[in-house]
């Protein structure tokens, strides 16, 4: 089954009959459709659809702890006690930590224990990131100088694109790109890295901000194009939680998606999409207030006159 190139083969499900009441939970929410339900029993029939493709669903629901589920990258192991409703953020709770939340690129000299950092990633891996086996990978650079050494390495690379950003580019590129990506490289990339070479000139930092800690997020191309960023907002939120400020970069990305240097040097695969890195640390600066962001338009279908 080639949902992910990680793990082709299905996952072992069992029911065990003994226990089983016949409710036909596991039936309703299994998306790999082995199960079925038959005059009250379940049955498996791997060869429908999917097969059993490890999300756990089917143990999540089961009233009675029947079922048992082994294989990509899942096991009992895996199966926690679900949080009551009193345990968990209010809706007033979890606004606030949001409306807490502000991108810091001013961060003190204290550097990210190692708990904090295994709290956060444990917090990330509870993301939906599509079939399991999850194709996220994450490449953790700790300590302000193994921070420091990355941004090293990307500058040079970032360098090579400065051309892309001259005027006199528009006019050699024009065939090959839309013009929005032209006004892009112009507008946006040529400012920025003027910034970075000239932050770095003085000794400072306007790409990676001196953070102590840095997490890369990314995937292959088989895996969903949103699923790093949906587990780095995970780490982000995460972090927050724990005291401690973030900002989401994608320009490292973009850089390592076109070096092949830069993969070899850190373990991604040659193919993959531009990820992203999550820059954390505590903040050097306290903020005092909140700021209310706004959407560009908000439209409920079918409805005249509904956009806000």
């Amino acid at each position: 089954m080639p949902v992910t190139d990680k793990f082709r083969d299905v996952a072992e499900v069992r029911v065990d009959p003994a226990h089983c009441s016949g409710c036909g939970a596991c039936v309703r929410v299994c998306p790999g459709k082995p199960l079925s339900l038959v005059e009250r029993q379940v049955h498996i029939d791997q060869s429908n659809v999917f097969g059993c493709i490890g999300c756990g669903q089917c143990v999540a629901v089961c009233p009675k702890g029947a079922i048992h589920v082994n294989g990509r990258d899942f096991c009992d192991n895996d199966i926690l006690p679900m949080p009551t409703r009193e345990q968990c953020a209010s809706y007033d709770s979890l606004k606030s930590l949001l409306l807490r939340r502000r991108s810091i690129r001013e961060f003190s000299a204290r550097e990210v224990d190692e708990e904090s950092i295994e709290q956060i990633i444990e917090a990330a891996s509870s993301a939906p990131m599509g079939f399991p086996p999850s194709d996220v990978r994450l490449i953790v650079i700790q300590g302000r100088a193994r921070v420091r050494s990355f941004r090293d390495e990307l500058m040079p690379e970032l360098r090579k694109w400065k051309w892309l950003t001259y005027p006199w580019a528009s006019l050699v590129l024009w065939p090959f790109f839309k013009p929005s990506v032209l006004r892009m490289m112009r507008d946006f990339m040529g400012p920025v890295i003027d910034e970075f070479e000239r932050k770095e000139a003085e000794g400072g930092d306007a790409f990676l901000y001196d953070a102590p800690l840095a997490i890369y997020f990314h995937a292959s191309s088989l895996a969903d194009p949103a699923d790093p960023t949906i587990a780095a907002t995970y780490a982000m939120l995460a972090a927050e939680a724990l005291g401690l400020g973030t900002c989401m970069l994608g320009v490292p990305g973009q850089v390592i998606k076109r070096s092949k240097k830069l993969k070899r040097r850190y373990g991604v695969e040659p193919d993959a999409e531009a990820g992203l890195a999550l820059i954390i640390g505590y903040p050097a600066v306290r903020y005092r207030r909140s700021l209310k962001r706004h959407f560009g338009e908000v439209r409920y279908s079918g409805q005249e006159g509904s956009a806000v």
